[in-house]
């Protein structure tokens, strides 16, 4: 292979590739068999599935915070990548600005030296101001943003999200799904969004990834139809409608293959 041809592949290969990944909990349980999935520079891809199938455990392996049993996870370069949990699980002793702060503290970047990019996060999410508060004088939807910013902070190639906004109301959790997609849109990186609503999945991803329970598996991939930028007219159209039943409908069948 010549060096152009090198070069060539590097921008087509996929950014990072599960490749019949299986993973065994104690040698009885398990929570993913078979599971392959590829995600490509930029999109937005959204597991989706009925609880217990296996779609944490799939980002946990991602996050390098457990290994595959069986299978391979192969990067694309050097992996970059930023986590947000279902819970902020922010440090209550802590202001705003060393929660944010922190994972660049643990690569040994003074608090000096982050200040600036700790201000730009914060400024990404809406939080400008808001540096010296502390967590308990938040909302429950700021306290997710600062996790967002946290997230963001080192500016990763990959945004892991694991039912961040599942505990939020209706209306923190649109504002926040439109808040994503614009920080993706300004930073480039690839999301893997992990959902138990259709709805949210449709309004966010360029591709849904349908999975089984017993063993958890992607079961169906569905392309998204949908406007380049997604506003809140397109919750309320035919096309949106139309999408969720088409992703509605393959959950359906998932869970009913896998009853």
């Amino acid at each position: 292979m010549t060096a152009r041809d090198a070069a060539l592949a590097a921008v087509t290969a996929p950014l990072l590739e599960l490749r019949s990944v299986a993973k065994v909990f104690g040698g009885e349980v398990t929570a993913l068999d078979g599971m392959s999935l590829s995600l490509r520079d930029g999109e937005f891809v959204s597991l989706l599935g009925p609880s217990g199938c296996g779609k944490s455990t799939a980002l946990r392996l991602i996050a390098g915070l457990s290994q595959p049993t069986r299978g391979r996870i192969v990067w694309s370069g050097e992996p970059t990548l930023g986590v947000v949990f279902q819970e902020p699980t922010l440090t209550p002793w802590s202001r705003v600005f060393e929660n944010v702060w922190l994972p660049l503290r643990l690569r040994g970047v003074s608090r000096k030296a982050a200040e600036r990019d700790v201000l730009e996060a914060l400024e990404l999410v809406g939080l400008s101001g808001f540096e010296k508060a502390y967590p308990r004088e938040l909302s429950g939807g700021m306290k997710m943003r600062v996790s967002i910013a946290r997230a963001m902070v080192t500016h990763p190639k990959l945004l892991l999200m694991d039912e961040p906004f599942a505990a939020l109301d209706e209306i923190t959790r649109f504002k926040l799904n439109d808040d994503v997609l614009a920080l993706q849109e300004k930073l480039g990186c690839t999301v893997v969004f992990v959902t138990h609503s259709v709805f949210e999945s449709v309004f966010l991803s360029n591709r849904v990834m349908v999975m089984a329970a017993r063993p958890g598996r992607v079961v169906s991939e569905i392309e998204v139809e949908a406007p380049d930028r997604r506003s809140a007219e397109f919750r309320t159209s035919a096309q949106y409608a139309e999408q969720c039943r088409r992703v509605s409908d393959a959950l359906r069948a998932a869970m009913e293959a896998h009853a």
